[in-house]
């Protein structure tokens, strides 16, 4: 049993079935469906809310997770130097998906649009580690050089809802932020009491996060990604990105690992929330979206680790220009975050739905990719 779990995990059912059942519940009964989705359900509490204003607060701290172990002595971000290619990488990753969205819109699309930028800037870590799996095989250094990149421009990703997409129908009011900088505090000071659970940190560090950030009217979904980095860890990590090293004990590690089952498996409510997206919702915003994913992600990674590697800051071993271009092709998967995203950015239904469907497109990324490797003859090292 918990070998089809870990399978079912690895290969992201839960939130691709999640995907599936909402595209045909919304397009074979729209109305049923965003009844469920928007409809009262606990008290005034809505399906869409609960799943996008609570529990994906875990899925971004298990990111902020991520991204603490990776940036500690040990992990693969550390030393800087290490890091520079795929950080350099990263900037094209974003930058390039933003400068192609803003260009087209000019170009075919309208004012309107262009709050939706933002939704092509970062990659969904667990398709990309499925899609490059299968065409890199799992051993594979291009593996990790990718979910370097994908963990980084997750990180700017936060950053950019926090500070971009605050709710427009209501102004920020910062001065509530202070409960957020209060539950940094209180994490700060369980650190230094050497606090041996993660429990006191999350209940009380990242409840005054999540009250400071709603009431502040920025995403409280980020509520974790202020407190996470405080929990204790090792001062050496010994893993790479995504394995479990049995020996850390550390509040960290117990928060990734006992938390991380309910994630994946949560992501089936995330899916089901926000991909009910009608056919008929196909509009600008899709291809606006789409071309960002595909052409800018491909081009703006490729073409800056390449560059990173002429300022002398190599590319890992047995990563040449075939592996880096299939690294920027996978890195146009950009579904989780992408439709997180495109809800905030626009308000009106149609063309949040438009922008929603360019996000569920480029999980044709992954297929190209396999076929570009088979193609190329890239050699895999299962």
């Amino acid at each position: 049993m918990k070998k089809h779990f870990n399978l079912l995990r690895e290969f992201s059912v839960p939130l691709l079935a999640g995907v599936v059942v909402a595209l045909i519940w919304v397009n074979l009964a729209p109305e049923a469906y965003h009844r469920f989705n928007h409809a009262p359900m606990f008290g005034p509490l809505s399906f869409h809310f609960l799943t996008n204003e609570f529990f994906m607060v875990l899925f971004f701290g298990m990111a902020a997770a991520e991204i603490t172990q990776s940036c500690v002595p040990g992990g693969d971000l550390h030393p800087l130097r290490k890091a520079v290619n795929p950080l350099l990488a990263t900037l094209g990753g974003v930058v390039g998906p933003v400068l192609v969205y803003l260009g087209l819109n000019a170009l075919i699309g309208t004012p309107s649009l262009s709050r939706g930028w933002g939704i092509p800037t970062a990659t969904d870590i667990a398709l990309a580690w499925l899609a490059a799996s299968l065409v890199f095989g799992r051993r594979h250094p291009a593996i990790s050089f990718l979910l370097l990149v994908a963990i980084a421009d997750d990180a700017i990703g936060l950053a950019i809802i926090a500070v971009f997409y605050p709710d427009p129908l209501h102004p920020v009011a910062p001065q509530w932020l202070g409960l957020t900088l209060a539950g940094m505090g209180i994490a700060f000071l369980l650190r230094r009491g050497k606090a041996a659970t993660y429990w006191p940190y999350l209940l009380i560090g990242g409840v005054l996060s999540w009250i400071g950030l709603f009431k502040a009217h920025v995403h409280p979904a980020l509520a974790l990604a202020f407190i996470v980095p405080f929990l204790p860890h090792p001062p050496r990590e010994h893993k790479h990105l995504f394995e479990e090293d049995p020996r850390d004990l550390s509040p960290l590690a117990s928060f990734e690992h006992e938390w991380k089952v309910v994630v994946d498996f949560g992501l089936f409510m995330f899916g089901l929330a926000n991909a009910g997206v009608e056919f008929a919702a196909i509009g600008v915003a899709t291809w606006l979206v789409l071309a960002s994913l595909v052409i800018g992600k491909t081009g703006g990674i490729f073409g800056m680790g390449l560059l990173g590697k002429r300022l002398g800051y190599p590319l890992p071993s047995h990563v040449g220009k075939k592996e880096l271009l299939l690294v920027g092709l996978i890195g146009g998967l950009g579904l989780t975050v992408a439709l997180f995203v495109a809800g905030e950015a626009f308000t009106d239904p149609l063309i949040q739905g438009a922008a929603k469907m360019g996000a569920l497109f480029s999980a044709g990324c992954g297929l190209l990719a396999i076929i570009a490797g088979r193609l190329m003859q890239v050699r895999r090292r299962p």
